[in-house]
Order: C-alpha cells, then structure tokens, then sequence
C-alpha cells in the first residue's frame, strides 16, 4: 500500500516541526516547504497527497499559493488543509474561496491535526479510486468503440471492408482530387438457391470463397469490399480508359467460370456487373454507389454473367420506372383503371359471338396510357393480381348488365397472366367475383398464355380442371408465340385456342404462315377446341381464315377496342345491328 505523502508549506520551519511531533507515528511521508515558490517547483517531486498551508507567508501568501496549485490540473484534486490565526468568519470564507478543502486555527490542536489529515486523505484516497475506475472504464470504453469501429468498417464473416468502409474510402478519394476512377458493384446471380439448396452455412462458406478469389483481381491501392448479402463492390483507382476496364471487367466474369469446392461440393455461380466511371467529377459517394447498383440491375436484365457500363439514360429510365410504379399503385386506389370491349365475331355468321375486356389506363396527367407501357410493370410487381380481379370483376358485371338488357348468349374474354395463374388465392378470388356478379360462369371466358400452363404442367392441369368444373372455358391466348405444339394440348382441359395475330397478319395463300394456321385449325377441330384468330385487319385475311374454317375472328376490320356506351350504341341500338 502506497504511504500518504504530506507537503507542508510554512515560512517557520518551527512549525515544521510542530506538525512533524504530531504527526511521526501515523506512518506519513512529510514533505517541507519554507515558501510558496518552493512548494509550487516541488510538487512533481513530492507528489503530495495532502497539503498544509500557512496563510501568513512573505511573498507569496498561502490563498495565492492555494490558487495556483488549484489552477493546475493534475493537482486540483489534492485536498488542501489552510493553518491560519485568522479566525473571523470573512478570513474563513476567503480560505474557501481560494480553493482550500478544509482549515484549522493556531495553535494546532494534535487531535484535530489528526482526525483532519485523516479525513481529508480518505477523501484523497476515494477520488484517487474514482480516478483510476474512470481511466479503467475510458480504456474499456475505447477498446469497445475500436471494436465496434472495426466491425462497422470490416465485414466480419469474409474480413473484407465493409460498406461502411468503402464509403468512407469513397469520400476520400474525392477529397483527393482524383479525377479517374470506377466502381464495380458486383451481385451473384441467383445465389439464393445456394441457400435454399444446401443451408445458410454452404452458403456463408461459398461467399468466403467468392471472396477470396475476388481479392485476386485487386491492384496496389484497389479495393473490394462486401456490401451486403452476395454484394459486392471493386474500386479500382488504376483505370487509364475504357478498354482497360473493360478487360479487368472480363477477367473478374471470367474468374466464375471455375466451380467454386465448398464443404466437398462442387458449386457453379455467374455473377452480374454494374459500373460506374468518375472522369474530372466530384459526386457523392452515394450517388456513385447508386448508379453502379442501377448499372447492375440493367445487366441482370440482359442475362446472367453480363456487365453494364452506367450512363444517364439509366438514371432516368428507373426515375421513370419508380414514377409508374407509384402512379399505378395509386391508380388502383383511385380507381383510375377502365375497360374497353373488342367485339368477338362468329366469321361463318358474321354475328357477335362475344367480346375481349381490355384494361384501359386513365392517368389524371398523361391521359390514356399504353397498356404495353404499363402491364408490364404491374407484372413486376405483383400489381396485376390485384389489377387483374378488378378488371375481372368489372367485365363480369358489365356482361351481367348486357345479358339482363336481353343479350344473353353473349360471352366475355377475361386475360389471366402468369403471375395470376401462380396466385394461391385465384380460385378463391374468382368464386368471389362470381358470387358478387351473379354470371353464369358459362359466358366467361378466361385466357391464358402456353407458358402460363407450361411453367408447372401439373398444377395447370389440377387449376384448370378446377376452373372448368364451375362451367368456367379456357381459352390459350397468343398460340403458337410460346410452345407451338398442340401435342401437350391433349393433357388439359381447354375449350378455345386464339391465333396469334403475328401468323394472321401474313397470313397468304401457300405462305408459310398459312400453312401454320391450316395446321393449327385441323387439329383443333380434332381435339374438338374452337379457334378464334386475333388481328384481322384485311379482308384478304378474313377470307382466308373463312376458307381455312376458323369459327371466330376479332380485329380493326370489324371493330377496334370501345367502350361499353359504344358498345351499346354501335351493336345494342337494334337487333338487327347485331347480325350485319
């Protein structure tokens, strides 16, 4: 155990050795100091704990010395007894004020000299302890908040630099200066099968591995970094054109070539690249991060192992994807989505057999919008199913109104995309609709692509099956664009097949196409399947199809998509406008 150490200060070594008396066998280090300056350049050397101070010193009084030892700060702590024969209550106050802990009058009394030096090195000693606990817990919190740093700068499971890193980095490099530079963000194709396939362990080991071999293609002063998930991310400082990036782009595809061995299993992966150039600009690090992200989304699209160079156009192209995305999620909402009919027509008769409800978009800015612009994107995400019983509901209602006005052998063509096909709750959805509308299910034809049915044969079949056993035809819209076989026909229940409008439209006598759709027709009539060919705008094509024997046909030629009012007053008018 350390022994205190006392410092007196006084100008009568007399009272030195008073307080020395008093104090010789409390086992202390007592320390003399005959003046103010003495003891000031002593304290490094005395190291006191406790100090006692005469006020009445020549020079320099003991409530400046007081002030200036307390003016230091590696010294402000130590507790300061004043020995004065000052008494009065405004002496007391400014011993207080000039920093001391505590006082004591002349004569000194031994019992009090004791009980306060004890006093006031317990006090000493509880700070001290203070002291060395807050410079233990600053260490810990410090080596914590290394630790901490390091795991926001470091990727924990491949020991790469984190995202965290490579944007700090990012920043850096602009600050710098420098002026050429490009950033690959790098995403492994379809890397969740890995997951689903062997387990999140495979997996986690599998991304160790890409790391590694990643790190292979990094020059003095690169760097890659794991930015999430099977993200990755190249920055590459050493880029003297674009035939230069080029080559390391290919060198990195390239290095997917070779089976990655994890856990004795041989593991094949692709890899898609989006880049982003720097040249003489300065962008936030995040902006650059975005753009090679949207350069790598652009390369997914064209196909696995493929890389994409960002330009603007990009930038804008997803601007205006995000915009249509929202309108369409509010146009659900606001109801802003309509129906148009294209009339159906028996080509034997030349009567109305039916219609084709087709979803029409009313935007309250651009006004009436392509459905080839918009169905696309409803597809993508997962807007079509619920678009699509809107559209089904409403179709169904309007055909409810038309067979209640007397027009009752009329049926109605509802499209079902694919990703309505896969919806678990389609059946369900529809027997609501059905509900709700009244329609005889009959009258209610749903069309569906051959990869609809193609995807999951089985599924397909139970789902048809179960859509006929309510009355409900099916319909295989766009034939001979997807499959162009009627062998798998025979395995499902279907009552109609619509010719693509791509054959109708060249359709000619001893053509190619002709001889597509004379195919088409004779094994339908074999199967016992109605076709109705889609596209006829000539009258050429009419007759051929008359002549091929085709039951149904729908086109400009006799009338383009309308609404239900021109429905009603182009076909409803009068009976007889029916069968012109």
């Amino acid at each position: 155990m350390t022994i205190p150490s006392v410092l007196i200060i006084d100008d009568e070594p007399d009272n030195f050795d008073v307080i020395e008396a008093f104090l010789s066998d409390q086992g202390y280090q007592l320390h003399y100091a005959a003046g103010g300056q003495e003891a000031i350049a002593a304290l490094e050397t005395f190291a006191p704990d406790l100090i006692l101070l005469d006020v009445m010193m020549p020079g320099m009084d003991g409530m400046e010395v007081c002030q200036r030892i307390k003016a230091i700060p590696k010294w402000e702590a130590v507790p300061i007894i004043v020995i004065t024969a000052l008494t009065s209550k405004k002496d007391l106050a400014q011993c207080i004020s000039a920093g001391a802990d505590d006082f004591m009058s002349k004569p000194i009394n031994r019992l009090e000299l004791n009980a306060r030096v004890r006093s006031m090195l317990r006090i000493r000693q509880q700070y001290q302890q203070i002291a060395a606990f807050s410079t233990q817990l600053e260490a810990q919190v410090q080596q914590r908040t290394a630790q901490l740093e390091a795991m926001v700068l470091q990727d924990a499971m491949t020991q790469l630099p984190s995202h965290a890193f490579l944007l700090q980095k990012l920043s850096e490099t602009f600050e710098s200066g420098q002026s050429s530079f490009a950033l690959v963000y790098l995403d492994c194709d379809q890397f969740k099968l890995v997951n689903g396939a062997f387990g999140h362990a495979v997996g986690n080991q599998l991304l160790i591995a890409i790391a590694q071999r990643l790190q292979q293609h990094l020059l003095p002063g690169d760097i890659l970094a794991r930015i999430g998930g099977d993200e990755f991310c190249f920055l590459l400082h050493q880029i003297k054109d674009t035939p230069t990036l080029e080559r390391s782009i290919q060198s990195i595809l390239q290095s997917f070539n070779n089976a990655f061995l994890v856990e004795n299993c041989e593991i094949f992966m692709s890899a898609s690249l989006g880049v982003a150039l720097v040249k003489d600009e300065k962008r936030q690090p995040e902006e650059l991060l975005q753009d090679a992200d949207t350069a790598m989304y652009q390369a997914k699209l064209r196909g696995k192992g493929s890389y994409q160079i960002f330009d603007r156009q990009m930038h804008l192209s997803m601007l205006s994807r995000l915009t249509l995305e929202n309108d369409l999620q509010r146009a659900l909402t606001q109801q802003e989505f309509m129906l148009h009919y294209q009339p159906i027509i028996d080509l034997q008769t030349k009567t109305l057999s039916g219609f084709e409800a087709l979803v029409r978009w009313q935007h309250p800015v651009r006004g009436m919008v392509s459905p080839a612009e918009f169905i696309p994107s409803m597809e993508t995400t997962g807007l079509i199913v619920p678009v699509g019983m809107l559209i089904l509901k409403q179709a169904c209602q309007q055909l409810q109104i038309w067979r209640q006005q007397g027009w009752t052998e009329l049926s109605m063509s509802v499209n079902l995309s694919v990703r309505q096909f896969s919806s678990p709750t389609l059946l369900s959805d529809i027997d609501r609709v059905l509900a709700e509308t009244g329609i005889d299910p009959a009258y209610l034809k749903l069309e569906i692509t051959e990869s609809a049915i193609m995807d999951n044969a089985e599924m397909a079949i139970a789902l048809t099956q179960a859509l006929q056993s309510r009355h409900i035809q099916i319909s295989i819209d766009d034939f001979g664009t997807g499959y162009s076989s009627l062998g798998y026909l025979h395995r499902f229940p279907v009552n109609n097949l619509k010719i693509d409008r791509s054959f109708v439209n060249q359709i000619q006598l001893e053509s190619r196409d002709y001889h597509v759709v004379d195919t088409i027709i004779t094994l339908s009539k074999q199967l016992g399947l109605l076709v109705i060919a889609e596209g006829v705008e000539t009258a050429q094509q009419l007759e051929a199809l008359k002549q091929l024997g085709c039951e149904f046909g729908q086109g400009y030629l006799f009338s383009r998509p309308l609404a239900a009012n021109e429905i009603e007053r182009i076909y409803f008018s009068q009976r007889e406008a029916v069968l012109t």
